[in-house]
């Protein structure tokens, strides 16, 4: 545990090291708080990458996991992405392989596939087009509803769409592991503790657990509907912990309360101030793609962003 003064120090390493480096500190919200604290911008991976791929510096520092810096070095080939920890990757991003999908797709040959954002760079190319948390259900329903969809790789999150959009969706054998963890007995205890709270879920939790729940939504959806929620001055939180920072930070006359104490990301929080200083001192580590792959990995990134959103 680093003291006040040694966090103080750090963050003011860092801006200068920002400076120098014509860089952008981006920080997923699941990022540790005093990570959050000190990024340019805080979002989800979707929000931050489109924000990479406009910014104006040369340099983007990616404060999340694997896959997230990959999409922002896929939108943004003209930039340096790094990413301040080598080995923060996701547990549900290597439930894919690029080569499982193309067996997927031998067996399946008239279905689209649609790959979640959490998954690799890889995959994506694999893929017709990707989705995020937040427009999973408008991608599904984009798809061409004569042809089977192929969902890749969270479960919860394609039967969530899929049963929404009423589509037939063929479920990859994967989850995050922290929001399928997230049981019924956790939310119905949540709710006597604090039955005033409204409870809001992420779709990646198991479809028993989303029907508990007054608001199913990724992070961003999260922060817009507990801005909104006027008179309501409480809410549980059914995703990592890590969203309560800014939650806080941003709706500070509200409570905020985790649905349990064990929806904690541990590849998300391996991140410190202390790496993102060495990050932007020695320009490490680098995210690189095979320019092929990043094309292809594009092109479905695009064939999403081009899909209309539900307001």
């Amino acid at each position: 545990m680093q003291t006040a003064d040694e966090t103080t120090a750090l963050t003011r390493q860092i801006a200068d090291l920002k400076r120098e480096r014509d860089a952008l500190i981006l920080a997923h919200n699941y990022q540790r708080p005093e990570v959050q604290d000190i990024a340019d911008h805080t979002g989800d991976s979707l929000e931050l990458s489109r924000i990479a791929a406009g910014a104006s510096q040369g340099v983007i520092v990616f404060c999340g996991v694997q896959f997230m810096a990959e999409t922002a070095a896929t939108l943004c080939p003209d930039k340096t992405v790094l990413l301040p920890v080598r080995d923060a990757g996701c547990p549900l991003a290597d439930r894919a392989t690029a080569e499982q999908v193309r067996q997927m797709k031998a067996r399946h040959p008239e279905a689209r596939v649609v790959a979640y954002v959490n998954t690799s760079a890889e995959v994506k190319a694999e893929s017709d087009l990707c989705c995020t948390s937040a427009n999973a259900l408008d991608v599904v329903r984009s798809v061409d509803p004569q042809r089977p969809i192929l969902f890749v790789s969270d479960r919860n999150l394609g039967h969530y769409a899929g049963r929404m959009a009423g589509r037939r969706v063929l479920l990859w054998d994967g989850s995050c592991p922290i929001h399928a963890a997230l049981s019924t007995a956790d939310i119905r205890q949540s709710k006597r503790d604090h039955p005033e709270a409204r409870v809001m879920a992420h779709p990646e939790c198991q479809p028993d657990v989303l029907e508990l729940v007054d608001r199913v939504a990724g992070t961003a959806g999260m922060l817009a509907y507990a801005a909104q929620q006027a008179p309501h001055t409480s809410f549980i939180v059914g995703t990592d912990i890590g969203l309560i920072h800014r939650l806080k930070k941003e709706n500070p006359d509200k409570a905020f309360y985790p649905a349990t104490d064990y929806l904690v990301c541990p590849t998300m929080k391996l991140t410190t101030l202390a790496d993102v200083r060495r990050s932007l001192e020695r320009m490490e580590h680098v995210v690189r793609l095979e320019e092929p792959v990043r094309v292809r990995a594009g092109l479905a990134l695009e064939a999403m962003l081009a899909v209309p959103s539900t307001p």
